[in-house]
C-alpha cells in the first residue's frame, strides 16, 4: 500500500481553544510573582484565590481563563505562528 506524505498544509490547525490555553500559559509564565491567577498556589502551597494579582484591581494582569483572551489576541497568534 502506498504511503502518502502529508505537507505542511496538511498539518492539524489548532482550536481556538488550544491557542487560547497556550496564551494563558505564555502570560502566567512572563508573569514573576507567585500569585498570578486564583487557582494557582503560592510558595507555601495555599491556594492564592483573593490574594492573586489577576483579582487585586489597577496594574498588571496576567490573562488566567478563557474569556480573557479576545480573538484579536487569538487571529494575532495564529498570523505570528502560522497556525
Amino acid at each position: 500500500m502506498p504511503r502518502h506524505r502529508v505537507g505542511p498544509s496538511a498539518k492539524t490547525r489548532k482550536t481556538d481553544a488550544q491557542i487560547k490555553q497556550e496564551i494563558i500559559r505564555e502570560s502566567i509564565a512572563s508573569y514573576r510573582g507567585s500569585c498570578p491567577c486564583p487557582y494557582n498556589t503560592d510558595r507555601a502551597g495555599r491556594r492564592c484565590g483573593v490574594r492573586s494579582t489577576y483579582s487585586r484591581p489597577g496594574g498588571r494582569s496576567p490573562l488566567c481563563f478563557e474569556q480573557d483572551v479576545t480573538p484579536k489576541m487569538v487571529g494575532d497568534y495564529r498570523k505570528k505562528t502560522g497556525q
